[in-house]
Formats: structure tokens, C-alpha cells, sequence
């Protein structure tokens, strides 16, 4: 696990809002295995992280989009590549950022096919609703794709957080 999750942010500039690298006031980022326990792992690694930033009455829907976001990178993005990574080779990534009113999610996979959201109508379908689960909690999300060595794309989704109390407290006297 690094803290670097700043490094991320040059691919998924074009679609976010305007976000001041300079301004990251925690991030944290955490390697994950090629199998589903991973994606186990990247919850308890979002709580204990959430935990330390408080993201107030965000915490339940950013850990079920890094949920979402870390399967679909497993189901759909290894699958895509055909990649079967060494367990010390991790080929997803969980990237958190946040900034004083913002949290970024961003899972990072092989593949560079493009995210695809399954029939959100179907509710009675196996699988397939990941990314309306993703579109339905998180504020928005993107995909982009990666270029140089690490190849792949970034799948993010953007919450907005209320101010901490000492910037939302009211100076008149």
C-alpha cells in the first residue's frame, strides 16, 4: 500500500472537474490481487482509510462504488486481457484522493476496453447493474484511458463531501 494517489490524477484530469493536485489533502492507494478477495480486501482497506478522512454521510456509498468499481475491474478487465498476473503482481489498483469538499475513487485495470453498463431496466439480472449502482451513488464517474508503459484504463467515480466543521463554522461574533 502507497500514499501516492496524487500520480493518478494527469490521466483522469480530462473528465473531472477542476481538481489542484496541489490541494489532495490525503490520498492513499492500495495494490490488489488478481482474484475476488481483492475485492474484500479494497473495502476494509476504503474503511479503515474513510475512517481517518471522515466523509460524513458518504462513507456507506463510497465504499459500495469502490465495491462495484474494484469487481468490474476483476470480472471485466482482467477477463478482457485474458491476464492471469502473479499474486505478487498485482495488475488492479485502488487509488482514494481527497480534497477538502471532494473524494475521488479510481481503479486502475489492464484492459482498455471501455466500462459497460449492463440493463439498468433488469433488475432481475445475475450481474450487469455495477456501474448503474456506481452511476445512482457516486456524484459522477468517468473511465480513461492510460498511456505509456502502464497501458489500461482508470475507471473514477467523484463524491462531494461537506465542509469539516472548522471550515463550515461561522466567524461573526
Amino acid at each position: 500500500m502507497g500514499t501516492n494517489g496524487s500520480t493518478m490524477l494527469e490521466p483522469l484530469r480530462q473528465g473531472l472537474p477542476p481538481l489542484d493536485p496541489a490541494a489532495v489533502s490525503n490520498a492513499a492507494s492500495c495494490a490488489l490481487p488478481a482474484r475476488y478477495e481483492a475485492v474484500r480486501e479494497a473495502r476494509l482497506f476504503t474503511r479503515r482509510t474513510l475512517d481517518q478522512w471522515d466523509a460524513g454521510d458518504r462513507f456507506d456509498d463510497i465504499c459500495l462504488v469502490v465495491s462495484e468499481l474494484v469487481t468490474n475491474a476483476l470480472r471485466h478487465g482482467l477477463a478482457a486481457t485474458g491476464a492471469r498476473v502473479p499474486d505478487h503482481s498485482p495488475s488492479v489498483r485502488l487509488h482514494l484522493m481527497r480534497w477538502t469538499e471532494r473524494l475521488v475513487c479510481a481503479v486502475r485495470d489492464p484492459s482498455n476496453d471501455s466500462p459497460v453498463a449492463g440493463e439498468a431496466d433488469d433488475f432481475s439480472a445475475e450481474s450487469g447493474r455495477g456501474l448503474f449502482l456506481v452511476d445512482s451513488f457516486a456524484d459522477s464517474w468517468g473511465w480513461h484511458p492510460l498511456a505509456g508503459t502502464l497501458g489500461g484504463k482508470v475507471v473514477w467515480a467523484l463524491f462531494r463531501l461537506p465542509l469539516p466543521p472548522a471550515a463550515s463554522a461561522d466567524c461573526s461574533e
